[in-house]
């Protein structure tokens, strides 16, 4: 989309939009330096011309046609990203922003970002899902992705939290609604990202729940990203040799390796065989450090006095 770029702009920094955090939800909103309109004089459209051959014995005519003016588009794509329900603390995650602490997390990253700026609307590709322990920013790059789609290609996406949909449709049963009704929406999304994949009790009504939403963008074709803390190991791994010599029990608890446990197990095979097809798989591992642990600690560490 072509735009005027307004550098001087302190508050949108030429962007013509602004993020924001209401609540829950990441908003955003035009801003001040883009209302009005230089193009349209806030009509909208603009008059352009258009050329077409209806016949080989008429040959090439041009005429005029109303088409949209950039500043109507930018409306459109404030008004999705705001309809996009991008948790409220994602509201300002980009690529920019992003702090890779190894090489794992450097190659996500990448691999985000090439995702997201080779997205061509309505041409689906495939997505990408990213495995790694908790607070080592994978939601993040799912929302800076979403808001790149969003924001400067166009593109209709939405964000859901997958024990979030759960609740909700336990919610709509109770107001009479089905299932179907409220995944139907994010069935059609053009490009869908579901965070904490694998969480929740494993209960018939979540695994059919998952299974229709994944089966019916899989059949469709739709390009969906992932988040998920389980392992994408497609088996686990052998166990060590063990200690043949006396060991005390407790000792053994203590240093024994905590096990991953597998996304495949958590989803089943049937879910897991369509990932492996729809997503490229991304993966942190367990020595990633957790980003929000690591600013906590910053915080409290004591300020070393000055030596006089």
């Amino acid at each position: 989309m072509e735009t005027v770029t307004k550098r001087g702009c302190a508050e949108c920094q030429g962007k013509q939009y602004v993020l924001l955090r209401a609540a829950d939800r990441a908003t955003a909103r035009l801003c001040s330096c883009a209302r009005s309109c230089r193009h349209c004089q806030g009509t909208g459209y603009l008059y352009a011309e258009r050329e077409e051959t209806f016949s080989a014995k008429v040959g090439a005519r041009t005429y005029e046609t109303l088409a949209p003016c950039v500043c109507r588009l930018l409306r459109q794509r404030v008004e999705r990203y705001s309809d996009a329900r991008i948790p409220g603390v994602l509201a300002h995650a980009s690529f920019d922003n992003f702090r890779a602490f190894n090489e794992a997390q450097h190659g996500a990253k990448q691999a985000a970002t090439h995702f997201a700026h080779s997205y061509r609307k309505n041409t689906p590709i495939k997505g990408f899902i990213l495995s790694g322990p908790v607070g080592t920013g994978k939601t993040h790059l799912l929302g800076a992705a979403l808001g790149h789609l969003i924001l400067e290609a166009g593109v209709q996406a939405r964000y859901v939290e997958i024990s979030l949909l759960y609740a909700t449709i336990r919610r709509g049963f109770q107001e009479g609604k089905s299932g179907g009704e409220i995944i139907g929406p994010l069935s059609e999304v053009e490009v869908l990202a579901i965070d904490e994949l694998g969480k929740g009790r494993g209960s018939p009504f979540e695994l059919e729940t998952l299974d229709e939403l994944i089966a019916r963008r899989y059949n469709a074709g739709r390009t969906t990203l992932f988040g998920t803390n389980y392992s994408l190991e497609p088996q686990r791994a052998a166990a060590p040799a063990t200690f043949k010599g006396y060991r005390p029990a407790e000792d053994t608890k203590l240093n024994a390796p905590r096990e991953l446990e597998l996304l495949r197990e958590r989803v089943g095979e049937r879910i897991y065989s369509r990932l492996c097809e729809m997503c490229d798989f991304l993966s942190l591992p367990p020595e990633t450090p957790d980003q929000r642990r690591t600013k906590q600690e910053l915080m409290d560490r004591p300020t070393p006095r000055a030596v006089s």
